[in-house]
């Protein structure tokens, strides 16, 4: 089954979910600002990605930039930040099996569902 880790808020996230609902494909949707991943649940999504955790994490938002932004963190405390302050998390995150995506295009869903 497709996931998709959603914020109704965002525009691309509404974009991603859109075309998930027009594949046809049964999906399910994490509210991930109210549904928070663990630790361990983003060190999962980050390794499907391919990605370091500092690219899962949004740089404009306020909370990154008052508070870690020039910071030397490592990859758990960087982690951390999101579970803290999931609002870091970039959106939407689509995972299918052991494929994953950030939305951003969200044509790249596309490429895994």
């Amino acid at each position: 089954m497709v996931t998709i880790y959603h914020n109704n808020r965002c525009r691309k996230s509404r974009e991603g979910l859109e075309i998930l609902e027009k594949s046809g494909k049964d999906f399910k949707i994490v509210k991930y600002l109210e549904d928070v991943p663990s630790s361990n649940e983003l060190k999962d999504i980050i390794k499907l990605l391919g990605i370091k955790p500092i690219d899962l994490v949004r740089k404009t938002e306020s909370i990154w930039k008052e508070n870690f932004k020039n910071k030397k963190l490592s990859d758990a405390e960087i982690i951390k930040a999101m579970v803290d302050n999931p609002k870091l998390i970039e959106r939407p995150i689509i995972i299918n099996g052991n494929k994953a995506v950030i939305g951003r295009p969200p044509e790249l869903i596309l490429n895994i569902i």
